[in-house]
């Protein structure tokens, strides 16, 4: 299995929201759905308008964990959902698939980010890049590891800082610096 990696640059974010929103505006709210709640792609797939229409927090079982989680919705992200979901009924998908009632698999939103991140020059990425994104950002705002560990529902500030690639950084730094 491929790592893959935050999109760190702020400007490859907005190449990779203006091709997708050229393609799909349902693919460009996935990606900035996903970056603005740091939620994993198990979690947003299934959702419903229901599930967030109208409201400031998400609250949710985790797929993965099988735990509650209760999410604010940054400002950003309110105002993404309310746009998006305009028009559309409570029962409908967020992300639903063409060939049916159901939402998009795990897989077709890999292909939808993959291609878009190729026309961007983006490599090592994946659907839990949008996860990570949002925590290598958010790290970078607030420098405060163990709120983001909490966020992310993670054992240790450890495994948050090696999630979200912080110590690829602080190693490729450090190689740079180095020499003999």
């Amino acid at each position: 299995m491929m790592a893959v990696q935050p999109i760190r640059e702020k400007d490859k974010i907005e190449q990779m929201k203006t091709v997708l929103m050229h393609s799909s505006y349902r693919d460009y709210f996935l990606f900035c759905f996903g970056i603005n709640t740091g939620l994993r792609i198990s979690d947003i797939l299934p959702m419903k308008v229901k599930d967030i229409k109208g409201k400031t927090h998400i609250i949710l079982k985790e797929t993965k964990t099988r735990k509650s989680k209760r999410l604010k919705l940054a400002p950003v992200a309110q105002r993404l959902v309310e746009d998006y979901v305009e028009g559309l009924h409570d029962e409908d998908y967020l992300f639903p698939s063409k060939k049916g009632g159901k939402p998009i698999s795990r897989v077709q939103a890999y292909r939808v980010l993959n291609a878009a991140a190729e026309r961007v020059g983006i490599g090592e990425i994946g659907t839990h890049t949008l996860r990570k994104t949002f925590g290598f950002h958010f790290y970078q705002q607030y420098k405060d590891v163990v709120l983001l560990q909490e966020i992310f529902n993670h054992s240790a500030p450890s495994v948050t800082l090696r999630y979200i690639g912080i110590n690829d950084d602080i190693m490729d730094k450090a190689i740079d610096g180095f020499g003999l």
